[in-house]
């Protein structure tokens, strides 16, 4: 098990250039299977989620060819039925949250798909109702294979037909799934109560530009005529959102001066704004952000003078894999703030480390947590720590990266499934942080 060693304390300089989007990623690579023409993927990260996904295609038969690390040409012109039946894809399956959108652009083209429960992050629960449910509709005969732990969607007669669903849960895995497996289907779906998310809306320009007909990109009301075949694209990823919200959190923390360059400033959403709310200052010019050094931060305070409240929602809302991030950074403000996590029980939990290090944090309960910010008089100190998922693994290490002294960060294993080569770009901006295998 990997660790990073990170002497803390020091102010950061310099440009940092986000990854490809990693939430994107995943599904722009499963909807490849859709068409038996070649797909070309520009600015992939080379994170370990990805990569996964990406021999678990392989190992299907998908033609994968890495031009570089970032860009790869796809083409699914036949899939190894045997391998998408065996024990060996269900193992692999069932390590990557991600990999639960393959469902839908395979019933597009097999009369058979197991569909395991999916692995990731152990944050709470992530049931897969929202995902059954909807098959269902489109006339997939789902069955439960206890011994397996797996559920068996058979499209018995070959041939998806389109429905109105009307969506529990705006889902952004729940809506990537059924919109792939709709966009062959015979008929017309209604995709209601969508999610409508910048990279929601990069597949469905995706999938149009390969021959789909996709209406109310933006929205969370899709409509779906389907085609008969789809043709080959290229396709270029948007930055990651999530890592941007992550290097203005650290400039913050750390009171450094660093410029996020081409940031995709349209697509951010209530991003800025959130960090604006702890009092942190936003400078943006072009595509490009600068957060440049500010000792004091002080949250602002609602207009009933109320202590402020920073939760997760569904787009337009804040992301929930930012909340970790937010709170970090909050931890050094001036003044106290409710973090309020609603989507999943078991985020929270790694503020115990931060109080650990010397942050003044109440976990009222699994969702919430008062932060009462420090206003830098009361450094944090360096500790051991182990990462429990990946957005929290790095709100650990931009919390390690502030603090006096030096910081042990174990099972970096899960940073790296979703930040590629942190650690050098992160030296790059003078952190001293080194890997330890």
């Amino acid at each position: 098990m990997a660790s990073f060693e990170v002497i803390g304390g020091k102010k950061l300089q310099g440009t940092i250039k986000p990854q490809g989007a990693k939430n994107e990623c995943l599904q722009i690579i499963c909807a490849t299977l859709l068409t038996t023409e070649p797909v070309i993927i520009e600015n992939i990260p080379d994170i370990e989620d990805v990569n996964v996904l990406i021999n678990i295609l392989e190992n299907m038969g998908v033609a994968v060819n890495r031009v570089d690390r970032h860009t790869c040409h796809f083409q699914a012109k036949e899939l190894n039925s045997e391998y998408l039946l065996s024990p060996s894809y269900i193992k692999k399956n069932g390590t990557l949250r991600g990999s639960i959108m393959l469902a839908g652009p395979l019933l597009t083209r097999c009369t058979k798909v197991l569909l395991p429960k999916p692995g990731g992050d152990k944050i709470g629960r992530r049931k897969l109702d929202t995902h059954i449910t909807a098959f269902s509709k489109l006339g997939v005969h789902i069955e439960y294979q206890e011994d397996k732990d797996t559920f068996a969607l058979l499209n018995t007669h070959n041939q998806l037909i389109g429905n109105y669903i009307l969506l529990e849960e705006p889902s952004v895995t729940g809506t990537a799934n059924i919109l792939m497996a709709s966009v062959l289907a015979k008929g017309k779906t209604t995709i209601y109560n969508a999610a409508c998310e910048p990279y929601l809306q990069q597949l469905c320009s995706m999938l149009n530009s390969m021959g789909a007909k996709i209406t109310g990109i933006g929205s969370n009301l899709l409509e779906i005529d389907g085609v008969r075949q789809l043709g080959g694209t290229k396709h270029i990823l948007l930055p990651d959102m999530i890592e941007i919200g992550s290097f203005i959190g650290l400039a913050a923390l750390t009171n450094s001066d660093i410029v996020i360059e081409n940031a995709g400033i349209h697509y951010l959403g209530m991003i800025p704004h959130k960090f604006a709310m702890l009092g942190i200052h936003i400078e943006i010019t072009g595509d490009n952000i600068r957060i440049p050094p500010q000792h004091v931060y002080e949250i602002v305070k609602n207009y009933d003078k109320i202590v402020p409240t920073i939760y997760d929602h569904p787009w337009p809302g804040l992301s929930p894999d930012l909340i970790s991030i937010l709170l970090v950074t909050a931890i050094q403000a001036k003044g106290s703030i409710l973090i309020h996590q609603k989507m999943f029980e078991s985020r929270l939990f790694f503020v115990d480390k931060l109080i650990d290090m010397g942050a003044q944090i109440i976990l009222c309960d699994p969702h919430r947590a008062v932060v009462i910010g420090l206003e830098r008089k009361f450094p944090l100190k360096g500790i051991v720590m182990s990462s429990p998922d990946i957005r929290a693994g790095q709100a650990l290490l931009v919390a390690a990266l502030s603090a006096n002294g030096t910081s042990i960060v174990q099972n970096i294993e899960q940073i790296d499934r979703g930040y590629q080569y942190i650690d050098l770009r992160l030296q790059q901006l003078g952190a001293h942080i080194k890997r330890i295998d």
